[in-house]
């Protein structure tokens, strides 16, 4: 395992500020779904069409409705159509919270599921301040939380950027270390996040759900249902298309005899909590990562 000696800058198992901040090129203006170019640091892509991230009101289906928009889990429970009502997302609030805990550590395509997160929260980050918002990160590396407040335009994704870098060398440089202490759950992420953030935050979580915590079903379930929280649910290739047969392997949280759980299993469980969540393949990059988000967030 990486080691603190370690001097390298591999894109498969590094997350530079640079590399983050370059995945501002991958974003498509609003317009005609054009690529939109580099801009000066002051300058950022205009109005964005479709719905926000911001989920202001479920409510019963009336003629003439987006059918793009039903809720299923609403509309399971009571049995008749409801769809989702969004607000743009111009001056929001996003909190970027990263889960850099040992398990995210590993992949065997590509790059680390950690390295996966961190570029698509960085892009997540980009389309709020594209929507003229603010934008803070939390991760949790190392065993601790690492804060970034929200602030908005060109310095506040540097900031950001910045700090998921440092978060997640410092996680490569505690992996194995001997004598580590064990990590917090994923709900002790969720719960700081919301106690940090400023009230009205949004939040995007990067996470592939190893060791949730008891009580991360419900606050999670409540924040998704508010309309206050999307999951980026980061799989590495083994997980979205394991070989047949029973065997032995390894991943971030150790040695296995089995196969791994179905990638589907973990996004319905999400959908019968109501999280919104976008599957990160963690062989996309760039564009095709890029479009994920687009699909995401109902562009088309």
């Amino acid at each position: 395992m990486p080691s603190a000696a370690r001097q390298t800058d591999d894109p498969a198992l590094d997350v530079t500020p640079e590399r983050l901040l370059a995945l501002r090129r991958h974003l498509r203006s609003g317009v005609g779904g054009r690529w939109h170019p580099d801009l000066r640091p002051a300058g950022f892509p205009g109005r964005r069409r479709g719905a926000g991230l911001e989920t202001i009101d479920v409510r019963p289906f009336v003629e003439g409705d987006d059918v793009r928009y039903l809720d299923r889990n609403v509309t399971a429970r009571t049995g008749t159509p409801h769809v989702r009502s969004f607000r743009e997302e111009r001056g929001a609030t996003v909190l970027l919270v990263a889960d850099f805990r040992a398990a995210m550590l590993w992949g065997t395509r590509r790059a680390l599921r950690s390295v996966a997160a961190a570029e698509a929260l960085a892009l997540g980050g980009w389309r709020a301040l594209e929507a003229e918002g603010r934008v803070g990160a939390l991760a949790l590396a190392a065993g601790e939380m690492r804060y970034v407040p929200p602030r908005g335009r060109l310095a506040g994704m540097a900031a950001v950027a910045g700090g998921l870098a440092a978060a997640h060398a410092a996680a490569l440089a505690s992996a194995g270390a001997p004598g580590r202490a064990p990590e917090p759950a994923l709900d002790r992420l969720l719960e700081a996040a919301v106690g940090l953030a400023p009230r009205g935050t949004s939040f995007v979580l990067a996470t592939a759900l190893d060791d949730p915590g008891r009580e991360f079903e419900a606050l999670a379930g409540s924040l998704g249902r508010a309309g206050r929280l999307k999951l980026l649910l980061v799989q590495d290739a083994f997980e979205l298309a394991p070989p047949a047969g029973t065997y032995a392997y390894a991943d971030g949280r150790g040695r296995h005899v089995g196969r791994p759980e179905p990638a589907a299993d973990r996004r319905d469980g999400l959908a019968r909590l109501g999280i919104p969540a976008m599957a990160v393949d963690v062989r996309a990059e760039g564009d095709a990562l890029a479009r994920a988000w687009d699909l995401f967030d109902g562009w088309r």
